[in-house]
């Protein structure tokens, strides 16, 4: 008799904990389905029909600026972003009271003094794990303490110039002042890899990477990237954008068997994520889709799981209309502040002047910077 009342003590018990851990672990929420009406309420929320002008312009016209990734630390807001001046990218913080006026502040990836490095003329570096929430913090967040920077480099010199392979780069302080990231001393993703897909087998340029916490993939990480690559000539192939994944932020892995963005020819690429309105949304750059006349723009695409991408088929979000873009307008960074879309993105002009520019969804006026002419014997 004893023991059947510790069997039914225990068994209640049981049943109680399990009735505890149905109540406490909480149900997924349901995926709504990415539909056109979902797609045009996405728009509708980015858009930025103000040209606000250039937020950022080189005082050398020998200087080519690239690629902003912003971050907000207490009230103040940082610029990491690329400059080329001849010999290849080197990475470069900027500060910000307002997301209008930027003060330069120095470098955080810089060309390597030991000429032996596969990345000696190469570090063009991007923030890794921000807050993705559409008008959230916009915190860089660490894991293991650090905090990490994905980058393209390479060892040829000349603008995005030969082989390029991904790297992981990290510092233990928050980069809010310049100071040297320390390098992983080897690639993390390359076209030499034996790994290597029939779309990345050429080379590997922009690298965005976020940390998924319901793990859609299996993983933690996941690596945006474009690459180009061709099944029969990969010297001649179109830039796509394809992801990897990894648990530790340093090993990492291709996934899936096609690219997740692809138009077939010239580029798709400079993926950034941001996680509005219960989706997933991806704004990236194409160019060159109908010929080498169609210039660079800005677009987007959206999902429900980080896998699979809806794209966006309606008007580009940026396009050349101004003398600063008139050659390209492309490489976006979008957040939300205060009720405004910013949209950064990179500005050429027919000059060749490469500068960082801004649009937004509210108009704030327009910006006194402005390209300096070039010198005398840079026209002809």
């Amino acid at each position: 008799m004893k023991s059947k009342n510790i069997f039914q003590i225990v068994a209640v018990i049981g049943f109680l904990a399990s009735m505890v851990a149905c109540v406490s672990k909480p149900e997924k929420p349901i995926k709504r389905e990415i539909t056109d009406a979902v797609m045009q309420e996405i728009h509708n929320e980015i858009k930025t029909p103000y040209k606000y002008g250039l937020v950022m312009v080189p005082t050398d016209n020998s200087y080519k600026m690239d690629c902003p990734s912003i971050f907000r630390k207490d009230d103040k807001w940082y610029m990491t972003y690329l400059i080329f001046e001849g010999r290849g990218y080197e990475t470069w913080l900027a500060e910000s009271d307002d997301l209008l006026n930027w003060n330069h502040l120095g470098k955080v990836m810089s060309f390597s003094k030991d000429t032996t490095e596969w990345d000696v003329n190469q570090k063009a570096g991007y923030i890794a794990l921000q807050d993705p929430t559409w008008g959230g913090s916009y915190a860089w967040e660490p894991y293991n303490n650090k905090y990490w920077m994905s980058y393209f480099g390479g060892n040829t010199t000349g603008y995005e110039a030969g082989i390029l392979s991904m790297g992981m780069a990290y510092t233990d302080e928050l980069p809010t002042y310049p100071h040297e990231f320390k390098r992983l001393d080897k690639p993390v993703l390359s076209p030499h890899d034996s790994t290597v897909k029939w779309w990345d087998n050429s080379t590997m340029y922009k690298s965005s990477v976020i940390r998924d916490f319901d793990k859609e993939t299996g993983h933690e990480f996941i690596m945006y990237y474009n690459a180009r690559g061709d099944s029969i000539n990969p010297a001649k192939g179109a830039e796509r954008i394809a992801m990897a994944v990894s648990n530790d932020m340093k090993h990492w892995e291709r996934f899936g068997d096609k690219p997740l963005i692809n138009h077939h020819r010239g580029i798709s690429g400079d993926a950034y994520i941001q996680r509005i309105n219960d989706t997933w949304v991806m704004f990236y750059f194409g160019a060159f889709w109908t010929g080498w006349d169609q210039g660079a723009f800005n677009r987007f695409a959206v999902s429900n799981d980080l896998t699979h991408w809806k794209d966006w088929e309606g008007d580009n979000l940026i396009e050349s209309s101004e003398p600063y873009d008139d050659m390209f307008a492309h490489k976006s960074f979008v957040i939300k502040h205060n009720g405004i879309v910013y949209h950064y993105y990179c500005a050429v002009n027919k000059a060749g002047q490469r500068g960082i520019a801004l649009a937004t969804s509210k108009d704030i006026g327009k910006s006194d910077l402005h390209f300096v002419a070039p010198p005398k014997d840079e026209e002809k």
